[in-house]
């Protein structure tokens, strides 16, 4: 038994916009606080875009398709950078001004008193 499914542009359309409907309401129940992680989650599936893009003009055969190809990279390139600009200022404002966090040098995990076997035998 073999499916063959043939890809026009109804079946297209119709693929893009059940996706944009479920994203849309997936990202609706999303709370505030969580658009952050969920930006930096995004800006990895930017840089899947920009694979499919690149493969797609690597392919590409003929001039039109080639010039497809080239302004999806670009588009998909800028989308992610961008992405990334944003994220980075969004986490800026949880930052303290002129603070760098304070470096431990033993692990967390360490608890005060205990010493590693590695110390212990130093000694």
């Amino acid at each position: 038994m073999s499916f063959q499914i043939e890809m026009n542009g109804f079946v297209a359309l119709y693929i893009f916009m059940l996706a944009a409907f479920a994203g849309w309401v997936i990202i609706r129940g999303v709370p505030a606080i969580l658009h952050t992680p969920l930006m930096s989650g995004s800006n990895f599936v930017h840089g899947i875009v920009v694979v499919g893009a690149l493969f797609a003009l690597l392919n590409a055969s003929t001039v039109p398709e080639q010039a497809i190809g080239f302004f999806a990279v670009l588009l998909g390139a800028g989308n992610a950078a961008g992405g990334y600009a944003v994220t980075d200022r969004m986490l800026a404002m949880f930052r303290l001004s002129g603070n760098e966090p304070k470096r431990r040098s033993k692990p967390h995990h360490a608890r005060p008193g205990h010493t590693s076997a590695s110390d212990s035998k130093k000694g």
